[in-house]
């Protein structure tokens, strides 16, 4: 059985770059795997949140998983810190990573830099990623670009556990998205879309009413050759654009193009709010219909059950494994 783990960090309010990269791929996978989806809270707080944000924007983010399209009956919807076996495999993971992989990670690197304190869970958390994806024996890992390092750490620890303690868990694939993979900001084509820009204009939130998207789209920088042809090398920012286009118009990349064949940047970003608005405002009406229900409750308390069974018996075998009593 093929079979997927992913998830979304509930660290800030979720971009149209989520969607593209993570929530409209956890929707098709849903066809070809057995999925589980969780929010991992526990992450979250390798820096430091709010105690009422964290609640608020896990659960915003659980109701936007159901809103995108994930049915709870076929995919298991849940938090991270609510299966305990996330954190007890997380440690039996770290004691075999080493040192110096953990130091190498790129994600550490960047988030460290210049800061006089960081957390040591900032340090060790690809531990507790890796532990995470092992839980569910998963055969394959959705990630971007960015997020690739971790799933070769976790590779690297499945095989020296296995090597050590005897065949124990699956060792996983990467599945890396070709288009809308990573979508960058409305004003910087270098750097990624992301709500810690200042410039609200750089970013469209999930959850941007209509006529804010498109003021927003308005605003995006193109460039002066006036062709909208696909070519991150020399059109950045219109590439950028194109690929928004593709992902919320279920068009492909040379259609596009096709599509928008003689016309100006100004109709370009027109049809582009226009799309991205259609497909949003469906997932929205859905959002505000279940986020503060006791429907989600059900959901995600359901998807945690279903989850643990699985975890738990992962998690039982690796402690056998490993030498330990367990009654």
């Amino acid at each position: 059985m093929k079979r997927i783990l992913s998830g979304i960090k509930p660290s800030g309010e979720l971009n149209i770059g989520g969607y593209s990269g993570a929530l409209s791929q956890f929707v098709r996978n849903q066809e070809q795997f057995d999925c589980f989806y969780f929010i991992p809270d526990l992450h979250a707080i390798t820096v430091y949140q709010d105690p009422k944000e964290l609640r608020q924007r896990s659960r915003e983010l659980a109701a936007l998983y159901v809103a995108a399209g994930i049915d709870p009956k076929r995919s298991a919807i849940f938090l991270q810190s609510q299966v305990s076996a996330h954190a007890e495999l997380g440690w039996l993971m770290e004691t075999q990573a080493h040192f110096g992989e953990l130091s190498r990670m790129t994600q550490f690197k960047d988030k460290s830099d210049g800061k006089d304190v960081v957390s040591s869970a900032l340090f060790t958390y690809p531990a507790l990623m890796a532990a995470d994806i092992l839980l569910y024996q998963a055969t394959h890992v959705p990630v971007g670009e960015d997020q690739k390092q971790h799933v070769e750490l976790t590779r690297d620890l499945a095989n020296r556990f296995n090597n050590r303690y005897g065949e124990t868990f699956i060792v996983p694939e990467p599945i890396i998205q070709e288009t809308g993979a990573r979508i960058m900001g409305l004003d910087d084509p270098s750097s990624k879309m992301s709500k810690s820009n200042p410039n609200v204009s750089s970013y469209i939130l999930m959850l941007d009413e209509p006529a804010v998207i498109r003021k927003k789209f308005s605003r995006a920088v193109t460039d002066s050759d006036m062709s909208v042809r696909y070519d991150w090398e020399n059109k950045p920012a219109v590439s950028n654009l194109i690929e928004i286009y593709s992902v919320f118009s279920d068009m492909d990349i040379p259609a596009v193009e096709k599509h928008f064949e003689g016309q100006g940047y100004g109709n370009f970003k027109k049809e582009i709010a226009e799309v991205v608005i259609s497909k949003l405002e469906p997932i929205q009406q859905k959002f505000h219909d279940i986020v503060d229900s006791a429907e989600l409750d059900a959901i995600l308390r359901d998807g945690a059950e279903r989850a643990a069974a699985v975890a738990n018996e992962t998690l039982t075998k690796a402690k056998q494994n490993m030498g330990f009593l367990v009654l």
